[in-house]
């Protein structure tokens, strides 16, 4: 008894960090694994219906193949899903039950329209994956095209509750309460149409450039049909999705200007309100100092981009109190790599497309350097995705319900959080470690399952 005095709280395992960041951390980390599942399942059966449909229109064997390989990996992948998405949601509950008491009657329509949405996906792809010679083959087809419905649509429904966040609607907050409360006005609110728009086609880039790097390494390695076919369908994709992307970026950056004019300033680390005001190209913000060093500016174009007129002045960070503005370095950094690589992937775009509208330049499609930069262009959609939900997340804060609720005021008063993080952490790397176990080896047996991917007919 005596003697040795006790540590100091911040020495204890359950005070290495403030509960509300360790809760904020668990989410961010859980939000970060689940959408690649969820961007991969919204867009690969997509590919899967497209190699389906021309094995039943032109009856070659590498469609046949290259279907049955990609909806193993839809499965894989599916599953995965499922299981990072049902933790989710329970830490939506467990870690902000102050957001879940006010929200659940607001925006619970989404919340159930996805879940039915999901059970459909489910069920159609069980019948796709064991529907082979047992039903007719274009409905076999028509399953597997509701499969990839199905999952665009549990995707959209989600990102409506998430546009709500960003744009609250379908109620009035009276003395802390939710009152007048319209469903349909909360899950149809003004800024659904750019969120679920600028999600979906991000869906659809970064899974066809994930894809068709795969196949251009594997191309690398043995060329085959069925990673030539694999490579074209999913790289045709990809650049469609990626030179569309711009249009519905901007559509988004002009809404968020409208509704979340602190966002787009800590977007563009733009302190100063000013008519013309400039872009600013990469750089380091200092809140501090409201400066940045190291960036480049152009001038006018953010008032261009942000209202489509050169002399409409863009609001700066100093227009607001300091205890509202987001974290700058995260937003602005997240902005700028999500740009700097949907950039990229839309150069490559254009390059492909290039190719095969001019009959002389088909050959460069399959060029080896053509090849190795769409191998290396791989995983740019997902870091894009990533980089664009730290920006839409990170820059709502410190609102966890924009203009109404703040995310301290959300939190579970339970003491520990990091405990639950660090054990969520931990599942979740195990999880990947299994699931990019499981993706290499059935990458690794292509070639022994399918005659197509040994060069054969």
């Amino acid at each position: 008894m005596g003697g040795t005095p006790p540590l100091p709280a911040h020495f204890l395992p359950f005070h290495l960090m403030e509960d509300l960041l360790a809760a904020r951390l668990q989410m961010a980390f859980s939000l970060g694994f689940h959408i690649v599942f969820a961007v991969i399942g919204m867009a690969m059966p997509l590919l899967m219906a497209i190699s389906h449909w021309k094995n039943l229109r032109t009856g070659q064997r590498v469609y046949l193949d290259l279907t049955k390989a990609w909806s193993r990996g839809v499965a894989i992948f599916f599953a995965t899903g499922a299981v990072s998405g049902t933790a989710l949601s329970f830490e939506l509950g467990l870690l902000w039950p102050g957001f879940m008491l006010h929200a659940g009657p607001i925006i619970g329509m989404p919340f159930s329209w996805e879940g039915t949405a999901f059970f459909i996906e489910a069920i159609a792809l069980g019948m796709f994956l064991y529907g082979w010679n047992r039903m007719g083959a274009w409905a076999h087809w028509g399953v597997g095209v509701l499969v990839g419905v199905s999952g665009v649509l549990s995707g959209i429904f989600v990102v409506c509750a998430n546009a709500w966040m960003n744009s609250p609607a379908g109620f009035d907050w009276v003395n802390g309460q939710a009152v007048n409360v319209d469903p349909w006005a909360a899950m149809f609110n003004p800024a659904w149409k750019a969120q679920t728009l600028h999600m979906a086609i991000s869906a659809f880039q970064a899974t066809g450039f994930g894809v068709a790097g795969v196949h251009a390494f594997m191309l690398l390695r043995r060329p085959s049909a069925f990673h030539r076919e694999a490579f074209k369908i999913a790289l045709f994709v990809g650049a469609v999705a990626a030179l569309i992307q711009p249009l519905s970026g901007d559509f988004l950056a002009k809404d968020t200007a409208v509704r979340q004019p602190i966002k787009l300033a800590a977007m563009e680390a733009h302190f100063e309100t000013a008519a013309r005001a400039p872009l600013m190209l990469g750089g380091i913000p200092d809140a501090a100092t409201e400066s940045v060093r190291y960036g480049i500016k152009v001038p006018g174009l953010l008032s261009i981009l942000a209202h489509w007129d050169l002399n409409e002045p863009v609001k700066g960070l100093r227009d607001f109190p300091r205890d509202l503005w987001p974290p700058l370095k995260p937003v602005h950094f997240g902005f700028q790599i999500m740009v700097a690589c949907g950039t990229a992937m839309a150069g490559i775009a254009a390059l492909y497309l290039l190719f095969l509208a001019v009959p002389r330049l088909h050959r460069f499609v399959m060029h080896r350097r053509f090849l190795t930069l769409c191998a290396l262009a791989a995983p740019l959609g997902f870091i894009a995705v990533e980089a664009g939900w730290t920006v839409t997340e990170t820059g709502r804060q410190p609102w966890i319900l924009y203009g109404v609720l703040k995310t301290a005021d959300a939190v579970t008063p339970m003491p520990g959080l990091v405990v639950p993080f660090l054990v969520f952490t931990s599942v979740y790397l195990v999880l990947a470690v299994v699931v990019a176990w499981l993706l290499t080896r059935h990458i690794r047996n292509v070639e022994r399952d399918y005659p197509s991917a040994r060069g054969e007919a």
